[in-house]
């Protein structure tokens, strides 16, 4: 049904000219209303800014504000300033007089439009002035950057007068095609929304001075031919085109913009939910609508048409609520429909608890009134509303609950709709996936991630003054939790309140009342600590700490960091936290003044310290984490998923250690850090490095890779030996902590470990010797044998790695031998010689053989055989004995050999000398170490026959005289 007065303009029927200008009064008287509402909430000098803009772009004085220089562009089309106006300069500034222009001067600036939210129902004293200043099309590019200039001036003088001004600048052609060179308005997300953007301008900008738009012109139901109509308008003169400009039409807004506009407000409702849910509900009503979106500029034009001029309907605050009231009413979605309702409430932030019902002074606070009614709250929720910037944590925890899955919600609903009209470009796609990963990291749960329960919804959650309990845990017997309590609650007192927050652990509760600002540097907290060892002194440092590696409020986080897997930035070790450890150990009270003082094998009974660590991190994307390590490998499990997380990344975090605990708290800390650090600092260098702890009885070996991290427990000594026995395929570099291995020779070779060379290391223990070797790969192989002296000692060993050297080289082109040279044997001995500690590690000559020395060749050549079998062939002095031939007698028969060719008296050892393992590695190139294995178990065998055919020989009778 058309209104009596409703305007229905069309191309075929004509257009009349009255018509036209009786139109255009509506907007007109609009906008009079709406600038008169915005004056109303301004302060007499923002309201002098407002006023006076016009007359600044129309005239360059240089008493003026904004003045640049003469040559600036000025005049403002059909603008002439009347005496009130000129009055009010003169009062900013007493020597300004004005002279009008004479004849047709140049009309550069086409249109001051003021949009946003002044002289709408969310207008607030903070509220920006975004101002378009629509200029001619044919400037220079020095005209344009001095009119920049003399907006930049403007915004300044603006502030000066408490006014945020933003200006900018508009070519209305250039415009039109999409083309711009800069932020439109302080809420504008960029040059991806253009239609919607154009939607916000014609539907909330309140015109100040210049031509006016032709689309105020054009009906609804001829948008679709927009540009024929209008070009009819102009061409037939039924209206000047000095009097208008043309800033496009809305017949139609493609789908990517809808997925830029959500982007942006989701981007902008993870820290401030209340501003974006109306905006994001709107994207969202539109995107449900497309392709026949019928935009709300539209809606607004047709009851301008239709002489619908109430200004509290066409309030552009309350037409967006209005639509959005329709959209969820017709889903049933009233619980979300609530909460774009607390939305706008907030929104406006014009409290209306304890008024008189009657109606107020103020025209938002008579709306919102009006609106409150009609929405059925009573005196309780009005109060709740209003009093939010009081709101603590539990009212915070539930409004977070609706804010979050509303933003969940707007999420997963532009994703969808991206895909089904396959809406997105691949920068879209990438700014989706970052906000994904925004809204994850904000909103994700996930085991030890401290929620943040905060986003914008209240000021300030802290509280004065706190209570924090240890108790048992009634549901799990025998063990305890940590809860924080509302005031200062006495023993027992407590248990007849419910906590804010309950924890298991108390650095996790600690965590999280500091992430929330729920305890900040005025909170008074009272402590009851339950069967804990915590002081009061232990607590505040915690506190202390937490500040120091979490500094609030936390830095946005740039897309780049987003785009990259979070890494960690700050990691905080708390160690024995509410735990004494030598309260826990009582029996090593009256140790601690013994020599043995390290803090993970403490005193005699070598006990561990380090009971627990908790590890609070601050991640990349803005995320917290508490981690909890105890029982007996606390450590060792901490240190190797704190390394882990740095095993793929370049990156390092600040790594913060403290202990606040009763006793020996320095110490523990340095002992820590010193042992984090030393790894740390290995795994930087890039190889593939191993680290040798020592924790009460245990040995511990971290394998540090750059794709994993290995943690190895060994219980004794000889599994240690063991694994370093192992054969590695490349260098690996091995270092011992400080008090690792302090008892044994190995703690003085170890660490000397060389790549590319094979060090040979023996120690004279009377009448043995223990020989140890570092191979080319690092890789320890030993063996204890009779001694005799250094010579018989060393050369057979020495013989042994010139023949695999020799046959290693073989395989090796000529160039390359001869570019990096033969793996080198260095020698050292241990000393002193004899038993107790060993003090020094001394270069020694490798042994060489000297010219006329009886020598025997005693080459091994094995083969694959059966299974798992390996077929042994021997060659001693060239005659070859195998197990083809002799079986399992194939040893005794070359000792025999052996023996033979030895004099009577002469009893010693007998060595490989040459070991050729190509057939069983399948040519490929063997360890030293696996080479020296094989060599000590095949002369294990010939000497346990020498030993035999000897006892049996001194066995044998003396022959008759």
């Amino acid at each position: 049904m058309n209104h009596p007065h409703e305007i229905r303009p069309n191309l075929e029927q004509g257009i009349d000219r009255k018509v036209l200008s009786q139109l255009r009064q509506r907007y007109l008287t609009l906008n009079q209303g709406r600038l008169e509402r915005a004056m109303e909430g301004l302060s007499s000098r923002q309201q002098q800014v407002l006023t006076l803009l016009a007359l600044f772009f129309h005239v360059n004085h240089p008493l003026l504000p904004g003045y640049v220089s003469g040559a600036t562009p000025a005049g403002v089309a059909n603008f002439e300033p009347d005496a009130q106006l000129l009055a009010e300069a003169q009062r900013l500034t007493r020597s300004f007089s004005y002279k009008a222009r004479r004849g047709n001067p140049p009309q550069p600036i086409h249109g001051l439009y003021l949009m946003g939210s002044l002289g709408t129902l969310a207008q607030a004293e903070q509220s920006d002035m975004d101002v378009w200043v629509c200029h001619a099309a044919d400037l220079t590019e020095n005209e344009l950057t001095e009119l920049r200039k003399k907006c930049q001036l403007l915004e300044v003088w603006a502030a000066s007068q408490g006014a945020e001004a933003h200006l900018f600048l508009i070519e209305p052609q250039g415009f039109v095609q999409g083309e711009r060179d800069s932020q439109l308005s302080s809420d504008d997300c960029g040059t991806t929304q253009h239609y919607l953007l154009l939607d916000e301008f014609y539907r909330t900008a309140i015109w100040l001075a210049g031509r006016t738009p032709l689309w105020w012109l054009v009906p609804v139901y001829e948008e679709q031919r927009y540009c024929q109509y209008i070009e009819t308008l102009l061409s037939k003169r039924f209206v000047r085109a000095e009097d208008h400009l043309d800033l496009g039409h809305l017949a139609h807004i493609p789908p990517g913009e809808f997925v830029g506009a959500g982007l942006w407000q989701l981007f902008k409702g993870i820290e401030s939910p209340y501003k974006s849910v109306l905006k994001l509900l709107l994207t969202e009503v539109y995107a449900s609508e497309h392709p026949q979106v019928q935009c709300l500029s539209l809606q607004f034009k047709k009851a301008v048409f239709a002489n619908r001029l109430d200004l509290d309907e066409l309030d552009p605050y309350m037409m967006v609520y209005r639509r959005i009231e329709q959209y969820l009413q017709g889903r049933g979605e009233h619980q979300r429909l609530e909460l774009v309702r607390r939305s706008l409430y907030l929104k406006v932030n014009k409290k209306l608890s304890g008024l008189p019902r009657q109606r107020s002074a103020s025209w938002q606070r008579a709306l919102l009134q009006r609106l409150s009614q009609e929405w059925g709250w009573d005196e309780r929720q009005l109060a709740l509303l209003d009093s939010r910037s009081q709101w603590k944590v539990r009212q915070v925890a539930v409004e977070r609950r609706e804010l979050v899955a509303e933003l969940n919600y707007s999420y997963r609903f532009l994703c969808q709709f991206a895909r089904n009209q396959n809406a997105t470009s691949r920068i879209d796609q990438r700014d989706l996936s970052v906000l994904g990963r925004r809204l994850y990291a904000a909103f994700e749960r996930r085991a030890g991630k401290v929620e943040f329960i905060n986003p914008g919804i209240a000021p300030d959650l802290a509280e004065d003054t706190l209570t924090l309990v240890q108790s048992p845990n009634r549901k799990e017997p025998g063990q305890t939790h940590w809860g924080l309590y509302n005031g200062n609650l006495g023993v027992h007192e407590w248990e007849h309140f419910a906590p804010i927050k309950r924890c298991r652990e108390l650095l996790e509760l600690l965590t999280w009342a500091h992430r929330n600002g729920v305890i900040d540097s005025t909170t008074r907290l009272a402590l009851h600590p339950g069967t804990s060892d915590l002081s009061e002194y232990e607590l505040f440092n915690l506190l202390s700490s937490l500040q120091q590696s979490v500094p609030l409020p936390l830095p946005r986080v740039s897309d780049q960091r987003l785009l990259q897997p979070s890494v960690a930035d700050e990691v905080l070790l708390l160690v024995n936290v509410g735990i004494d450890p030598l309260q826990h150990h009582r029996d090593l009270n009256v140790l601690m003044t013994t020599e043995r003082t390290d803090s993970l094998s403490y005193a005699g009974v070598r006990e561990n310290l380090v009971l627990a660590l908790d590890q609070v991190t601050l991640n990349s994307w803005n995320e917290v984490q508490v981690q909890r390590y105890d029982s007996e490998h606390a450590l060792l499990r901490c240190l190797r998923d704190y390394l882990s997380g740095l095993s793929n990344a370049g990156h390092r975090p600040q790594l913060r250690v403290h202990c606040f605990c009763h006793n020996r708290a320095n110490a523990i800390a340095q002992r820590v850090e010193e042992v984090f650090a030393t790894a740390q600092a290995l795994l930087s260098q890039g190889l593939n490095h191993r680290y040798v702890l020592q924790v009460q009885q245990h040995t511990h070996v971290l394998e540090l890779q750059a794709g994993a991290i290995n943690l190895i427990t060994l219980d004794s000594t000889e599994a240690l030996l063991t694994y370093l026995c192992e054969e590695r395929v490349d260098y690996s570099p091995l270092h011992l902590d400080g008090n690792a291995l302090q008892d044994y020779d190995l703690a003085h070779l170890l660490p000397l470990g060389q790549p590319a060379c094979v060090q040979v290391f023996y120690r004279i223990q009377d009448a043995w010797a223990d020989l140890y070797v570092l191979d080319e790969h690092n890789a320890l192989w030993q063996q204890r044998i009779p001694f005799h002296d250094e010579s018989s000692l060393l050369l057979p060993l020495q013989r042994f790695l010139d023949s695999i050297t020799l046959r290693s080289d073989a395989r090796l082109p000529l160039d390359d031998l001869h570019c990096h040279g033969s793996a080198q044997a260095l020698y050292y001995q241990l000393m002193p010689s004899g038993p107790g500690k060993v003090r020094s590690v001394e270069p020694r000559q490798a042994p060489r053989l000297t010219f006329g020395m009886p020598c025997y060749e005693v080459q091994a050549i094995l083969q694959p055989g059966v299974g798992d079998r390996v077929m042994v062939t021997l060659y001693c002095n060239q005659r070859e004995f195998s197990e083809l031939e002799h079986g399992d007698q194939l040893y005794a028969m070359v000792a025999r050999e052996i023996i033979a060719q030895r004099r009577q008296a002469e009893r010693y050892r007998c060595y490989i000398t040459d070991l050729d393992l190509s057939e069983v590695l399948a040519d490929e190139q063997g360890s030293t170490t696996l080479y020296l294995r094989y060599k000590r178990e095949l002369e294990q065998a010939l000497n346990d026959g020498l030993e035999q055919i000897q006892a049996d020989l001194d066995r044998r009778p003396a022959p008759l005289a």
